[in-house]
């Protein structure tokens, strides 16, 4: 594939390499230097554009990809307030975008447990569940887009959560969540880069289900196998569609 990547920061670095590494082509790199002189006809070459920018970015490079007829992986998050504009007018025009909040293949397999353990302890209430997330301080956005993700699936599979709340740790008084609400507590360290916790606390015991990130290598891994998943494919995707974990487990339903 000849490959776009827009935004180069940490992790645009690490795709290219993981790309190259893969047999791949980066033909074309727009960060903020040089964004403002990007034009469609230097996406023509390009097979697929991948997007680790910002939120305001994510929006540009997205219609500018749309115009190109440029397939598109966005793993910047931020943006998902606009996510059913986005994904009409990429229906609409007959044009291909996937998008995730975590592309690792580890963070997917959470994401799967995570629904199957909210929907088993659900019938317990005893259990009270909330969410922990931890990242490097330098990320914009909190809670994180996987954070909301792994909050959405607790969600989907609760009778008694019925929305979620985010408390950043250290920016005020500490938050209480409501009976019906589900805590996201974000928290800013450092160079971490990423960990998320589901906890399930009654009084007698606690179940606590984690992901810890060593690196940053699995969310590029994971992008550029989502960009050669996205080839000759037409339509609006989520990370998740990559992976068919029902199929593993042979369940049907």
């Amino acid at each position: 594939m000849k490959i776009v990547l827009l935004g180069y920061g940490k992790m645009g670095q690490l795709i290219e390499k993981f790309a190259m590494k893969r047999g791949h082509e980066v033909v074309l790199i727009v960060d903020e230097n040089n964004r403002p002189s990007i034009g469609m006809e230097d996406l023509e070459e390009a097979d697929v554009a991948i997007d680790f920018s910002t939120p305001h970015a994510a929006l540009e490079n997205i219609s500018l990809c749309f115009e190109a007829n440029l397939p598109l992986v966005v793993g910047t998050t931020g943006w998902y307030e606009h996510l059913q504009e986005v994904k009409e007018t990429c229906l609409e025009s007959n044009q291909s975008l996937l998008y995730g909040s975590n592309f690792s293949i580890g963070v997917n397999i959470f994401f799967h447990i995570n629904k199957l353990l909210a929907k088993a302890v659900d019938p317990y209430k005893q259990y009270d569940v909330q969410v922990e997330e931890i990242h490097h301080i330098h990320k914009l956005d909190a809670p994180s887009g996987t954070a909301i993700t792994i909050a959405e699936g607790i969600l989907e599979n609760s009778s008694t959560k019925n929305t979620w709340v985010n408390d950043v740790v250290g920016e005020g008084e500490e938050m209480i969540a409501k009976a019906d609400e589900l805590l996201i507590e974000s928290l800013r360290i450092e160079e971490v880069p990423g960990t998320h916790t589901v906890l399930y606390s009654s009084e007698v015991d606690q179940i606590e289900f984690k992901h810890t990130a060593h690196n940053r290598d699995g969310f590029a891994l994971g992008a550029v196998i989502a960009a050669e998943w996205l080839q000759g494919k037409k339509g609006f995707f989520q990370v998740t569609e990559i992976f068919d974990f029902n199929q593993v487990l042979g369940d049907r339903s």
